[in-house]
């Protein structure tokens, strides 16, 4: 018997939406009757008897393709994932397309919004489950701060969380961008200095976040070229 198992990692092929725990939710994400859990799936060569397949229970509903920020739910299971915000702050490697960046607000590691509007989810109750805790060491950190951080101290800070994945250059580039959309006149000194940074992907963003900034609190742009950013 061979057998491999996976929970929200690994890459395989999704084929049929026939599924005997969930269905396939408007958002594209598989529901269960019970609420924000994972899925873990096991592959494997062993033969079992099926059970009888969940039938859709999401009905006429859309809130969660009214609910999506950047319009990547088109219609009912249909996703777009280039314009998806997990997609475009987890997944994506690469700058983020300029026309996405105001429209991901202040998040810095996935977006819920969808999830957060379906109305099966609000029975939902907090979790006690530890691992699901922020860790003590980044409560209270500003978004600037984070700007700060050697590829040492973030490998050290989040040890063992699901951001450590998107490594340094991954999640700079997220706070940049949310820096860009909130952030303030006393965020621009430590954006000018992650503008230098020796990562041109977190360079380039910061580069953006200053030009928001200044154009939203009507700044007059300086002479280092600092507000001009990549426009690829």
């Amino acid at each position: 018997m061979l057998c491999r198992y996976w929970a929200s990692f690994g890459t395989r092929l999704r084929g049929s939406s026939r599924h005997w725990l969930a269905w396939q939710e408007h958002n594209a994400n598989r529901r269960t009757t019970r609420h924000l859990v994972f899925l873990a799936e096991v592959l494997t060569t062993l033969e079992l008897p099926p059970d009888e397949p969940v039938p859709d229970r999401c009905g006429t509903c859309e809130r969660c393709i009214k609910a999506c920020p950047t319009g990547a739910i088109t219609a009912p299971h249909r996703l777009d994932a280039r314009r998806c915000i997990s997609y475009l702050t987890i997944e994506l490697k690469g700058s983020i397309p300029l026309n996405l960046r105001p429209l991901i607000g202040d998040r810095i590691f996935g977006c819920d919004d969808c999830l957060d509007a379906c109305p099966w989810n609000r029975f939902a109750q907090v979790s006690r489950e530890a691992a699901f805790f922020g860790h003590p060491s980044t409560v209270g950190i500003a978004l600037r701060d984070y700007l700060s951080l050697s590829d040492e101290r973030f490998r050290e800070l989040f040890r063992n969380s699901p951001i450590k994945r998107i490594k340094r250059r991954g999640f700079l580039r997220n706070i940049c961008v949310a820096l860009g959309n909130v952030g303030d006149p006393s965020d621009l000194a430590a954006l000018e200095r992650a503008a230098t940074d020796a990562e041109p992907l977190i360079a380039e963003h910061a580069k953006w976040a200053i030009h928001q900034i200044r154009s939203r609190h009507g700044i007059s742009p300086d002479k280092t070229g600092l507000i001009r950013g990549d426009r690829n």
